[in-house]
């Protein structure tokens, strides 16, 4: 496959991918507004927000102080901020239509419906109106674009580029979103708390397993009250768990490996040593050495696997 098609395929998959992380970030945003908090908490989860996403320096140059309005319309349609959902979206059709011929018919026009419906709903106001009902949207047409192509394009090298991007995409943001959240909330994971503070946690701890689609299947396996290090447990080390590290690294190592070349042999390592670390890892040895620096290095490990593969796969060859 030519490199710059492969590097069509990888980026319209990550930015998919990043347009619903984001949404799922801000719908759980808007949501844990609504609990009965004071404003220098409610600013602080705006703040994380950004945080996630390294976009604070950013927001702070052209908004200036934090607020809930500012940041959705920063995050969702400021068209300077490359990680807004509209940039996202924006770029993921433009990849999509550079390599048309490569997709099937039903994946090129949901991406690009898709694009097409959302500027209609943000001229129409529903972002203002029902944020989280916008958010639901933005999701469900990542799943559409995921289950449509999934669903309809030959397994060949152009999809396991995309599936690359999109678990590579996944990966790095679950981390990020772990690590945030983690010194978000002031909870103390070994010691005694007030009913108050239990009551608070609960709804933290249930709102970063909302974002990950997490919270009913944390109640299947675990069968118990939310408990920081089992969230954390469930988001690092399930291989079953769709959005963990673990399930996504798997799939960054396994479709590797299908679309392995004469010198990716070390990307292909790297991708299996992480693997193989994760797969082997505990969660109280993670606790242990800190949970912040154990996710810092997989988002630098993460870093390197993607240098990896765009100079493996998507750099044009000199």
């Amino acid at each position: 496959m030519l490199s710059r098609t492969a590097d069509h395929l990888f980026w319209m998959a990550r930015y998919m991918e990043r347009a619903e992380n984001t949404a799922r970030m801000l719908d759980v945003n808007v949501q844990t507004d609504l609990l009965p908090q004071s404003a220098a908490v409610a600013e602080l989860g705006w703040r994380g927000l950004l945080s996630i996403s390294e976009l604070t320096q950013d927001y702070q140059a052209r908004y200036g102080a934090v607020s809930a309005r500012q940041v959705l319309d920063f995050m969702v349609r400021d068209e300077r901020n490359p990680s807004s959902i509209l940039c996202c979206l924006r770029a993921a059709r433009e990849n999509a239509r550079a390599v048309r011929g490569t997709l099937t018919t039903e994946v090129w026009e949901t991406t690009n419906q898709t694009w097409l419906e959302f500027n209609r709903l943000l001229a129409d106001g529903l972002l203002a109106r029902d944020p989280s009902a916008f958010f639901e949207w933005v999701k469900f047409r990542s799943h559409l674009s995921r289950g449509v192509t999934v669903g309809t394009m030959l397994q060949d090298e152009a999809f396991h580029f995309i599936r690359i991007g999109s678990f590579l995409e996944r990966a790095d943001n679950t981390a990020r979103l772990l690590d945030v959240k983690f010194h978000a909330v002031e909870s103390d994971f070994y010691g005694a708390a007030s009913e108050r503070d239990a009551e608070y946690d609960f709804y933290h701890w249930s709102a970063i397993l909302r974002s990950v689609s997490g919270f009913e299947i944390y109640r299947k396996v675990y069968r118990n009250v939310i408990q920081p290090d089992k969230v954390a447990e469930l988001l690092i080390l399930r291989p079953d768990m769709p959005r963990s590290l673990a399930h996504c690294i798997s799939k960054v190592h396994g479709n590797l490996r299908l679309v392995a070349n004469e010198q990716s042999s070390n990307t292909q390592r790297m991708a299996g040593r992480l693997r193989a670390d994760l797969d082997y890892a505990r969660i109280d040895e993670i606790l242990a050495t800190g949970l912040h620096a154990y996710l810092t290095q997989f988002l630098d490990r993460v870093g390197d696997l993607g240098a990896g593969i765009s100079r493996d796969f998507l750099v044009p060859a000199s």
